[in-house]
């Protein structure tokens, strides 16, 4: 298994699209403009509680008041306001908490009212980026991720990623961590941790407390409300959580970002710092890659798959709606059942994918093809656990209904990635009507070519539309000529002045409509 990082870089934002044997799975943009990302901590003023939703409301800078829940102020609330409130007086100038007495937990099942007041100083933490019409939600339970730990200020406890099954790793990885964790911090050990020796993840930690107290420093002169300790780039951040030995390529277009990216790659897997490459070429880096077409075919409302198999996706403000159709296929299986399975299983794949790339969260209702199979459901249900486990969202998936629906729910912490895959229909240019994009109607004509050249037609004729009929026919190596290097035909291409942006049609050797 291959993956490649390809990052692109403009004026103001950076592209990430993530390939894995060179299919798109994870697209991220990183904004310019974009003051509020997960993990970012503000000091911020409390707006109100409102005691029946056990919340505060917080101002933090943006359009709409954060949402501070009880259950998200954490135990140690009464220590983080003493700190905060002495360090931002400067009245305590020692910020590594061993000698900070800690006072008494809140109460689990208490009141916001008791605890908070209306314009009490507070540091928090982005928990949830701002969505639609709804503010950040925050927590002041703080928490400063590292490459191969987190460090938790205000807390005594250590915990090991639930992903490392081996328990002597686990005991290994404990022992190592309490001999290097300072009073008054809690650790939480990742998963990459694991099978690294205590130099590194003290490497790790001296940075993290660095940081740490470098947030504090800011308080004494802060106005409120503002950012005092930023989520690294969205580079480093993204290479910090998924870099693995399983990446053999990072391509980077900007020269100032390749040299950040290797000088982090050197300091987080030095033996891997080789495959960060500058990209150098007039041709976009993401149509070099495939990436470009790619994005055009997989953010529509219908998805294809492989064996004319596709995807319906809905979205509502409640949740996600994704329908599994078989389409057309020639039926080759023995019933049924097995081509039910069959599409099932193809789609359950496409859907783990989908879900990253578009960062889908909230509920997701999949409504599979049904099957009477009581095993078939089961292989369906753990093949799809399967293929969600490389995302990094948290996920839970539940069992097929009775009518064969199998639900998500997965954790949305930013809004959701939306492409435009349509474009104004170039017959109606006085009109608002849109259109699918070339490069996706070009993959339906694709699939119909392969589905008409396995049944053995001699010589094939295409009418389409003159935009169309370009997009086929231009550059070299043209897609027309693609076509002959991979069957072995040459497929005439006809310009139809009276055919719609969206018709076409094949023909065979005398003359008869095929398709």
């Amino acid at each position: 298994m291959d993956k490649e990082l390809i990052i692109r870089s403009s004026s103001d934002d950076v592209d990430f699209a993530l390939l894995k044997d060179g299919k798109l799975i994870e697209l991220q943009k990183d904004e310019g403009g974009n003051n509020f990302s997960v993990g970012d901590v503000f000091i911020a003023k409390i707006r109100k509680a409102v005691p029946g939703l056990n919340a505060a409301f917080v101002n933090v800078g943006y359009e709409k008041d954060a949402f501070l829940h009880y259950h998200d102020l954490g135990p140690k609330l009464p220590s983080l306001l003493k700190f905060t409130k002495s360090v931002s007086t400067g009245k305590l100038k020692d910020f590594s908490l061993k000698n900070f007495p800690f006072e008494k937990d809140i109460d689990k099942d208490g009141k916001i009212a008791d605890v908070l007041k209306s314009n009490q100083s507070l540091l928090v933490q982005i928990v949830k980026e701002p969505i639609s019409t709804k503010g950040p939600r925050i927590s002041s339970e703080l928490s400063i991720a590292g490459r191969y730990i987190v460090l938790v200020p205000f807390s005594n406890r250590i915990s090991i990623s639930q992903k490392i099954e081996d328990k002597e790793e686990k005991e290994r990885l404990k022992r190592l961590v309490k001999s290097i964790t300072p009073a008054g911090f809690g650790i939480i050990v990742r998963t990459v941790a694991q099978g690294k020796k205590v130099a590194e993840l003290d490497k790790d930690l001296q940075n993290l407390l660095s940081r740490w107290t470098a947030m504090c420093k800011k308080l004494h002169k802060a106005h409120h409300p503002s950012k005092v300790l930023g989520e690294m780039n969205k580079a480093s951040s993204i290479l910090r959580d998924i870099f693995n030995d399983t990446f053999n390529a990072i391509h980077v277009d900007d020269e100032e970002l390749y040299f950040k990216i290797k000088d982090y790659v050197h300091e987080i897997a030095p033996n891997k710092e080789s495959i960060v490459k500058q990209y150098q070429s007039n041709v976009p880096i993401f149509e070099k890659y495939g990436i470009e077409r790619q994005i055009k075919t997989s953010f529509g409302k219908t998805v294809s798959m492989a064996k004319g198999a596709y995807l319906v996706i809905e979205h509502t403000e409640a949740l996600h709606v994704i329908d599994v159709n078989s389409g057309n296929r020639s039926n080759k299986a023995n019933n049924q059942e097995e081509t039910a399975l069959e599409v099932n299983l193809i789609a359950a794949t496409e859907i783990a994918r989908q879900l990253r790339l578009r960062d889908m969260g909230g509920i997701i209702v999949v409504d599979f093809i049904d099957m009477t199979n009581a095993e078939n459901r089961q292989k369906l249900f753990n093949h799809f656990r399967d293929e969600m486990k490389d995302d990094r969202a948290k996920h839970k998936i539940l069992p097929p209904s009775k009518f064969g629906l199998i639900q998500i729910t997965r954790q949305r912490v930013r809004p959701e990635m939306n492409i435009k895959t349509r474009e104004q229909n170039p017959d109606e240019l006085m009109n608002d009507s849109e259109v699918e994009a070339p490069i996706g109607i070009v993959s339906k004509i694709t699939h119909d070519l392969e589905k008409l050249l396995k049944k053995d037609y001699k010589k094939l004729t295409l009418n389409t539309h003159p935009f169309i009929a370009a997009f086929l026919t231009k550059g070299f190596p043209s897609i027309r000529s693609k076509w002959f290097f991979e069957h072995k035909k040459w497929v005439k291409i006809l310009p139809r002045d009276a055919y719609t942006y969206l018709e076409y049609h094949f023909f065979d050797k005398d003359g008869n409509q095929v398709k």
